[in-house]
Protein backbone atom coordinates (compact mmCIF):
# COMPACT_ATOMS: atom_id res chain seq x y z
CA UNK A 1 0.00 0.00 0.00
CA UNK A 2 1.48 2.93 -0.91
CA UNK A 3 1.60 5.92 2.24
CA UNK A 4 3.37 9.16 2.78
CA UNK A 5 6.11 10.28 5.40
CA UNK A 6 7.71 13.13 6.28
CA UNK A 7 11.28 12.83 5.83
CA UNK A 8 13.94 15.90 7.50
CA UNK A 9 17.56 16.29 6.64
CA UNK A 10 18.25 17.85 10.20
CA UNK A 11 20.74 21.37 10.23
CA UNK A 12 23.39 18.65 10.79
CA UNK A 13 23.19 16.79 7.35
CA UNK A 14 22.37 19.96 5.24
CA UNK A 15 25.65 21.41 7.11
CA UNK A 16 27.32 18.40 6.14
CA UNK A 17 26.41 18.42 2.47
CA UNK A 18 24.68 15.25 2.94
CA UNK A 19 21.08 16.25 1.24
CA UNK A 20 21.93 14.56 -2.18
CA UNK A 21 23.52 11.17 -0.53
CA UNK A 22 20.05 11.15 1.29
CA UNK A 23 18.07 12.26 -1.68
CA UNK A 24 20.02 9.78 -3.45
CA UNK A 25 19.06 7.09 -1.17
CA UNK A 26 15.27 7.85 -1.26
CA UNK A 27 15.22 7.86 -4.77
CA UNK A 28 17.10 4.54 -5.41
CA UNK A 29 14.59 2.82 -2.99
CA UNK A 30 12.11 4.21 -5.38
CA UNK A 31 10.44 6.10 -3.55
CA UNK A 32 8.62 9.57 -4.94
CA UNK A 33 9.37 12.76 -3.53
CA UNK A 34 6.08 14.70 -3.48
CA UNK A 35 7.96 17.89 -1.52
CA UNK A 36 11.06 19.87 -0.48
CA UNK A 37 11.83 22.47 1.07
CA UNK A 38 14.90 24.04 2.34
CA UNK A 39 14.33 25.95 5.29
CA UNK A 40 15.11 27.40 8.91
CA UNK A 41 12.16 26.25 11.51
CA UNK A 42 11.24 28.93 13.90
CA UNK A 43 10.61 27.61 17.36
CA UNK A 44 7.16 27.75 17.66
CA UNK A 45 6.83 25.08 14.78
CA UNK A 46 9.59 23.05 16.55
CA UNK A 47 7.97 22.85 19.31
CA UNK A 48 4.86 21.50 17.87
CA UNK A 49 6.32 19.29 16.03
CA UNK A 50 8.46 17.56 19.15
CA UNK A 51 5.38 18.12 21.48
CA UNK A 52 5.25 14.75 22.31
CA UNK A 53 8.94 15.03 24.25
CA UNK A 54 7.65 18.80 25.75
CA UNK A 55 8.28 16.81 29.35
CA UNK A 56 11.37 15.56 28.29
CA UNK A 57 14.68 16.82 29.75
CA UNK A 58 15.74 17.27 26.09
CA UNK A 59 13.10 18.92 24.76
CA UNK A 60 15.01 22.03 24.93
CA UNK A 61 18.07 21.26 23.21
CA UNK A 62 16.26 19.28 20.89
CA UNK A 63 14.36 22.27 19.92
CA UNK A 64 17.11 24.59 20.26
CA UNK A 65 19.04 22.24 17.70
CA UNK A 66 16.50 21.43 15.01
CA UNK A 67 15.75 25.73 14.53
CA UNK A 68 19.61 26.23 14.44
CA UNK A 69 20.44 26.16 10.94
CA UNK A 70 18.42 25.28 7.64
CA UNK A 71 16.86 21.69 7.38
CA UNK A 72 15.43 19.82 4.47
CA UNK A 73 11.92 18.92 5.06
CA UNK A 74 10.48 16.34 2.14
CA UNK A 75 7.13 14.36 2.00
CA UNK A 76 8.24 11.04 -0.20
CA UNK A 77 5.61 8.46 -0.97
CA UNK A 78 5.85 4.95 -1.74
CA UNK A 79 4.77 1.49 -0.46
CA UNK A 80 5.34 1.15 3.35
CA UNK A 81 7.21 4.34 3.30
CA UNK A 82 7.05 4.84 7.01
CA UNK A 83 8.55 1.50 7.88
CA UNK A 84 11.26 1.63 5.07
CA UNK A 85 12.17 4.70 5.58
CA UNK A 86 12.74 4.03 9.08
CA UNK A 87 15.09 1.07 8.12
CA UNK A 88 16.82 3.08 6.03
CA UNK A 89 17.49 5.49 8.73
CA UNK A 90 18.83 3.14 11.34
CA UNK A 91 18.49 3.59 15.22
CA UNK A 92 17.91 6.95 16.83
CA UNK A 93 21.32 6.42 18.12
CA UNK A 94 24.48 5.84 15.24
CA UNK A 95 26.52 3.43 17.46
CA UNK A 96 23.61 0.74 17.02
CA UNK A 97 22.46 1.73 14.24
CA UNK A 98 22.53 -1.47 11.44
CA UNK A 99 25.76 -0.96 9.07
CA UNK A 100 24.21 0.57 5.83
CA UNK A 101 21.58 2.56 7.34
CA UNK A 102 22.12 6.37 7.01
CA UNK A 103 22.78 7.11 10.76
CA UNK A 104 25.40 4.15 10.99
CA UNK A 105 26.94 5.54 7.51
CA UNK A 106 27.02 9.41 8.06
CA UNK A 107 25.68 9.97 11.50
CA UNK A 108 28.23 10.49 14.67
CA UNK A 109 26.04 11.67 17.73
CA UNK A 110 22.77 10.63 18.97
CA UNK A 111 21.31 14.34 18.98
CA UNK A 112 22.91 14.95 15.80
CA UNK A 113 21.63 11.99 13.93
CA UNK A 114 21.03 13.58 10.19
CA UNK A 115 17.63 12.28 9.76
CA UNK A 116 13.98 12.10 11.18
CA UNK A 117 10.90 10.27 10.06
CA UNK A 118 7.41 10.10 10.92
CA UNK A 119 6.84 6.82 13.15
CA UNK A 120 3.16 5.96 12.27
CA UNK A 121 0.41 7.14 10.09
CA UNK A 122 -0.74 9.56 12.61
CA UNK A 123 2.32 11.20 12.90
CA UNK A 124 3.11 11.20 9.48
CA UNK A 125 -0.38 12.99 8.85
CA UNK A 126 0.29 15.76 11.35
CA UNK A 127 3.64 16.52 11.09
CA UNK A 128 3.11 16.78 6.78
CA UNK A 129 0.13 19.07 7.64
CA UNK A 130 2.46 21.14 10.12
CA UNK A 131 5.39 21.15 7.56
CA UNK A 132 3.07 21.32 4.11
CA UNK A 133 -0.64 22.58 5.24
CA UNK A 134 -1.23 22.40 0.84
CA UNK A 135 -0.79 18.46 1.44
CA UNK A 136 -2.85 17.59 4.21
Amino acid sequence: MSERTLVLVKPDGVARGLVGEILSRIERKGFRLVALELRTLDRETAEEHYGEHRDKAFFGELVDFITSAPLLAAVIEGREAIASWRTMMGATDPAKANPGSIRADLATLMGENVTHGSDSLESASREIALFFPGLA
